[in-house]
């Protein structure tokens, strides 16, 4: 006989709600009303009214955030005032024209989901949908935030209008997914740390006295100096910080002159500076500065700098990815899961992180065997629909595990 104390058995899973296939179908025509009404940040009043109306058809009650675009939403039984897991959607659009031929086509000239939100949206919608299930079933086993974010788009992102606003307040982990077009749908990409860069904004205008090409000596050519600043200035920057920070300063625009025998007065010069690591992100200002300075005495032009703080990088908690993990694996198996690398893309989701752990995943969303390659802010952008039902399994089964 064998008296030895039996091994503690392990902790029943708890059954892990599905999406039905009546859900799926009203998740895509959800999506795809959004695609067609795209709003730019900050106005997506259309979007706010829709979602608030889905959330309130089942009896809970969103609170629109004080400018009018966003929402969160609490689903916790009454009294319960412990600290809710928190669900991030951003909801705005892009000023990128639709190149899609699909019944689903933008109808708003110049504007798209080109990156996505429509489906981050649909899902934390999905997800809340099942979750309400869950809490009038008596199953939910912790409150849950729902939060629906304006104005990711610009700088420097409506989370900070948000937090502002009090979404944070009693929350003590936040999650949030990502499309990702080079990952195969049914699979999402973790990373413990880094997940995006910082992302800021640097505009200089140049002066000068102007005058005719002939004479460049007698006067400050300001071609030559904006073309210097072009290149002198990323060349210069990348020499004085750690090349493992990953600082970057790309232009976008450039604009000098409207004749070809006159060295105009007036010049400007618009990019973004992206950066890795946040040490190296909290000294960039103070190099850009000091290397501006050295090239506008150099070509004797008076330069205006304009540096606009965008955001620091989403840096994921540890404990956040792993319960992302084990969500994920308990739905759809240790083969849905990959490693993914750091992007050099900006979020804003990484100002809720400054405040409460949390993590980032990046949901897959190119359909099973398109080998094409594919990009986000790109007006042919779109997604496997079958992204939205895993996003919201994987966001239910966080929250029964959490």
């Amino acid at each position: 006989m064998n008296d030895s104390p039996e091994a503690p058995s392990a902790p029943a899973q708890p059954e892990l709600p599905v999406v039905s296939e009546a859900l799926h179908a009203e998740l895509v025509a959800f999506r795809r009303d959004l695609h067609r009404h795209p709003e730019l940040s900050r106005q997506e009043f259309r979007t706010t009214r829709k979602i608030k109306a889905h959330l309130e058809r089942i009896g809970l009650a969103p609170t629109v955030l004080p400018h009018g675009t966003g929402l969160f939403c609490d689903i916790a039984a009454p009294g319960d005032d412990r600290p809710r897991l928190a669900l991030r959607a951003d909801i705005d659009a892009l000023p990128v024209p639709d190149q899609k031929s699909v019944p689903y086509r933008s109808t708003a000239e110049g504007r798209a989901h080109a990156c996505g939100h429509d489906a981050h949206t649909t899902i934390v919608l999905g997800t809340g949908l099942l979750l309400a299930d869950l809490l009038r079933a008596g199953r939910l086993p912790r409150p849950v935030r729902l939060l629906f974010q304006p104005a990711e788009e610009v700088m420097p992102g409506g989370a900070l209008d948000a937090i502002k606003a009090g979404v944070l307040e009693n929350v003590d982990r936040i999650l949030a997914v990502h499309c990702d077009p080079k990952v195969e749908v049914g699979r999402i990409g973790l990373r413990v740390g880094p997940i995006t860069s910082a992302a800021d904004k640097v505009s200089l205008t140049l002066e000068g006295p102007g005058g005719h090409s002939a004479r460049p000596h007698l006067t400050t050519d300001l071609v030559m100096a904006v073309a210097k600043f072009a290149t002198e200035l990323p060349a210069a920057l990348s020499r004085r910080v750690d090349p493992r920070s990953g600082l970057s300063l790309v232009w976008g625009r450039i604009e000098a002159g409207h004749a070809a025998n006159v060295i105009p007065s007036h010049a400007e010069l618009e990019g973004t500076l992206r950066c890795l690591e946040l040490a190296a992100w909290h000294e960039a200002p103070d190099l850009v500065h000091e290397v501006v300075d050295h090239i506008a005495a150099t070509y004797r032009a008076k330069c205006a700098i304009v540096y606009q703080r965008g955001v620091p990088p989403v840096v994921n908690e540890a404990t956040s990815v792993e319960l992302l993990r084990e969500a994920m694996t308990a739905r759809y198996g240790l083969h849905a899961i990959e490693d993914t690398e750091q992007s050099l893309g900006g979020e804003d989701f990484s100002w809720y992180l400054e405040r409460v752990p949390g993590a980032l995943a990046r949901l897959g969303v190119r359909p099973v065997g398109d080998t094409a390659k594919r990009d986000l802010h790109q007006g042919d952008f779109d997604i496997d629909e079958g992204a939205l039902t895993v996003g919201a399994e994987l966001f239910t089964a966080a929250v029964l595990l959490s």
